[in-house]
C-alpha cells in the first residue's frame, strides 16, 4: 500500500496519513474502503490466493477510493468519473470495479432457496439470508414469486 500511496503523493504533490487496514472481509468481496474514517478492509483469503494481482488492483482500487473522496468530496459517484481519474492518471492503473477471483473458500456458506421453478435452486449469500430473516423478500427471475429457504450448504 505504501508504493500506490507514495505514488498518488509523487502526483498530487500532497501528504497523506497510511490508511488504518483491517484483514477482516470475508465472501465474495475482495476490498472495501470507509472514506470517513481513511480505512481500508481486505478480504485475507482473497488476498492470500491471488497476492500479485490483488496487490496491482485491488489495493489500488480501494486506495483510489479514499483519495477520490479527499481530493473532490463526499458529492462523487463510486466509481465515478472522479474516481477513474485517480485510478488511471493518478495511479496509471486500469479502473474495473470487479475481480474475477474463485471466491469458493472465502465465502463458504450458500444458503439454498427454491421458488416456483421445476428443480431451480437459488444461492444467496449469508447477508441475503439475513436480510430474509428480517422480512426481506427476493423474487425468482424467472417465474416472479418470492425465494422460500431450502437449506444451508457449507463448503
Amino acid at each position: 500500500m505504501m508504493f500506490w500511496l507514495a505514488k498518488a503523493e509523487q502526483h498530487l504533490l500532497k501528504n497523506f496519513p497510511m490508511p488504518e487496514l483491517d484483514l477482516s472481509l470475508r465472501g465474495r468481496c475482495a476490498g472495501q474502503a470507509y472514506l470517513q474514517v481513511w480505512r481500508v478492509r481486505f478480504n485475507l483469503q482473497l488476498l492470500s490466493e491471488n497476492y500479485e494481482h490483488f496487490m496491482l488492483n485491488v489495493v489500488p482500487h480501494e486506495l483510489a477510493h479514499l483519495i477520490a473522496f479527499r481530493e473532490f468530496g463526499r458529492r462523487i459517484r463510486p466509481h465515478g468519473k472522479e474516481w477513474t481519474w485517480v485510478m488511471e492518471q493518478v495511479l496509471g492503473v486500469p479502473a474495473k470495479t470487479t475481480h474475477q477471483y474463485d471466491v469458493s473458500k472465502s465465502a463458504n456458506q450458500q444458503y439454498t432457496y427454491r421458488c416456483g421453478c421445476v428443480e431451480r435452486e437459488h444461492h444467496l449469500t449469508i447477508r441475503r439470508h439475513n436480510k430474509v430473516a428480517q422480512g426481506v423478500s427476493y423474487l425468482c427471475k424467472y417465474c416472479r414469486q418470492s425465494l422460500v429457504f431450502a437449506y444451508k450448504k457449507s463448503l
